[in-house]
């Protein structure tokens, strides 16, 4: 598939970080999260003059992390820079948790001088082999007449088919030699051929399906957002009145308030959505990849169901479960013209079907903590910082019970505001992600919801948001501990906490720390003192926030599937399972 680009320039003769930046402003790349350092330092003087603004971070993994955030939110490329060796390295962590979890990324970094490669010279990395796993292509350049058509293709690789991170390694005497600079009319990858429209005639089974089944459940996940198909999705679940599950990364692809929405399936899912799935007799799966979260032990998984699987990565398809119906394709386009094809079915009446559900999602409704005057809920802080925060506002997670309660209880109605590190469980993703999507969307709140322990990873990127007019909020969720890590020794291990305990005599001062940092500090101790302290920040819009709420180190998450057991096996309190009373199906 050709990619038409831009009109070239004329022919210029330039160095080849000059052209490495024009082809960056020809993209129309607006903004670049990094730090320089010896082999990326002939970047940054063509950079310095360029209409593409440059945020200086503290730690690369932050710029990675920021510029999957940029992305998320903008639905455009993120861009983030590095030296050679440590630079690029640090890199790492953000590439994969962009590879896991779909989002599109061009990693520009530097290396040594050409004729070093191979040597052990000073800060040299193999960044190329390193990241191969975990970049969809990763580029080496060593000639200045071959960056233009190198970050031409990184750019289409990275935002086509499935969106993922791409690596562009450029030599140093790459970026200082000259170049005739011309723009690549097209993009031409002939091993590259992403399968984008899905076949109709599958989609017509598909419908008839939908019209054969009792007890449909349409598994939603984040490809259905990274496709922009939001709109047409709720068209097929108000057509066909499916149930509707979404996953972690689908939260807010179907509005939270639509009474088909019966919320996370998984380890930490609604009873209502688990239930759905181990009793459907059909699954649609769109732009989801029956992640081992989700599934639990796989053997067990919707037992009863046929499936059919609609993915814009073919190798996902076939991968954890069997598909009856293998559709490849983008999600947006399968919906529609499912959509189209539910008109020509009969369709089932599902009413036996959704009031069970109903039945569920009352009975079962998602563990709110125990009310206790003297202590702070966390549950109950997510929940009214969602509810104080408006419809628009964006909302990012660190990784842990506070993600999981934030799954829960933040209200979302649209897609595209809420992010998070699925695939690969990135503690330390809040902060830089927030950032990188305040910078992406800056007239948006953005919230990010954080533990002691994922702060303490990143929050140095507070600096880069005080001084470069960033003014996110960050509530951190202080439970003294590793929590999530605590709650499993508390289950499995006999409440032997080792290595959990992060905090002793408040060390260190969240409030003083952020202030150090250029931010409001914030604290709430009480319960009486939430509100106060969410619209204390929310009433600061010149700088960033901390506000911190002291929290039980024993709160635990509920719903929960413990790790290798079945979904059937779930629990809504220790020692306490749902009765599923399926007798009227």
């Amino acid at each position: 598939m050709a990619n038409h680009l831009e009109s070239p320039p004329p022919t210029v003769n330039l160095t080849g970080a000059e052209a490495l930046v024009r082809s960056l402003e020809l993209l129309g790349v607006e903004v670049t999260f990094g730090i320089p350092g010896g082999c990326i330092l002939p970047l940054f003087d063509p950079l310095f003059g360029s209409s593409i603004r440059h945020i200086l971070t503290r730690h690369e993994q932050g710029a990675a992390h920021a510029a999957e955030g940029y992305a998320h939110v903008t639905g455009r490329v993120g861009v983030c820079v590095a030296t050679s060796g440590p630079g690029a390295t640090n890199l790492v962590t953000g590439l994969a948790d962009a590879y896991m979890d779909s989002v599109p990324v061009v990693a520009i970094t530097g290396q040594v001088n050409s004729s070093a490669i191979g040597t052990d010279a000073f800060q040299e990395a193999d960044i190329r082999g390193i990241t191969f796993p975990i970049t969809k292509h990763s580029f080496l350049v060593t000639d200045p007449d071959r960056i233009a058509q190198a970050v031409a293709e990184a750019f289409h690789i990275a935002a086509s088919g499935r969106p993922g991170p791409v690596l562009i390694d450029v030599a140093k005497d790459a970026l200082t030699g000259r170049t005739e600079f011309s723009w690549p009319v097209s993009v031409e990858l002939p091993g590259y051929r992403p399968t984008v429209t899905p076949h109709f005639r599958q989609i017509r089974e598909a419908a008839a399906l939908i019209g054969a089944a009792r007890r449909p459940v349409l598994l939603v996940g984040g490809g259905v957002v990274k496709a922009d198909a939001a709109e047409v999705l709720a068209a097929v679940v108000e057509r066909a009145q499916l149930p509707t599950v979404t996953t972690l990364m689908a939260r807010g692809a179907l509005p939270d308030s639509h009474p088909l929405n019966y919320g996370m399936p998984g380890m930490h899912g609604t009873v209502a959505a688990v239930g759905a799935l181990q009793r459907a007799d059909l699954l649609i799966a769109v732009g989801s990849r029956f992640d081992d979260r989700v599934t639990g032990r796989l053997s067990s998984f919707a037992p009863t169901a046929k499936v059919i699987h609609c993915d814009i990565d073919p190798a996902e398809i076939g991968k954890n479960r069997a598909a009856d119906l293998p559709i490849v394709g983008d999600c947006r386009l399968m919906l529609e013209e499912l959509a189209l094809r539910l008109g020509d079915v009969v369709l089932p009446d599902l009413g036996p079907w959704i009031r069970y559900l109903d039945g569920l999602r009352r009975k079962y409704p998602t563990w709110a903590g125990d009310a206790a005057d003297a202590v702070i809920q966390p549950q109950e802080v997510i929940r009214r910082i969602g509810q104080l925060s408006g419809p628009d506002t964006i909302f990012v997670t660190g990784v842990g019970q506070h993600q999981m309660w934030s799954a829960h209880f933040v209200p979302l109605e649209r897609p595209r505001r809420w992010l998070t590190s699925g695939g690969a469980g990135t503690m330390g993703y809040c902060v830089p992600a927030a950032m990188g999507a305040k910078v992406g969307r800056p007239d948006q709140v953005v919230w990010g919801i954080d533990g002691d322990g994922c702060f303490q990873m990143t929050n140095q990127e507070l600096v880069t948001c005080a001084l470069n007019g960033v003014p996110i909020k960050i509530a951190v969720i202080n439970n003294q501990s590793l929590g999530m890590v605590r709650q499993w020794q508390t289950l499995f291990y006999d409440q032997r906490y080792s290595a959990t305990d992060l905090q002793t005599d408040r060390l260190p001062d969240f409030v003083k720390l952020a202030e150090a940092l250029g931010c409001v500090g914030l604290r709430a101790e009480r319960p009486d003192q939430v509100d106060q302290v969410i619209r204390q920040a929310m009433a600061v819009q010149d700088r960033p926030v901390v506000a911190e709420f002291i929290v039980s180190k024993d709160a635990m998450v509920w719903p929960m599937v413990a790790a290798g057991t079945s979904n059937d096996d779930i629990m809504i309190a220790r020692d306490l399972a749902p009765d599923w009373e399926e007798d009227d199906l």
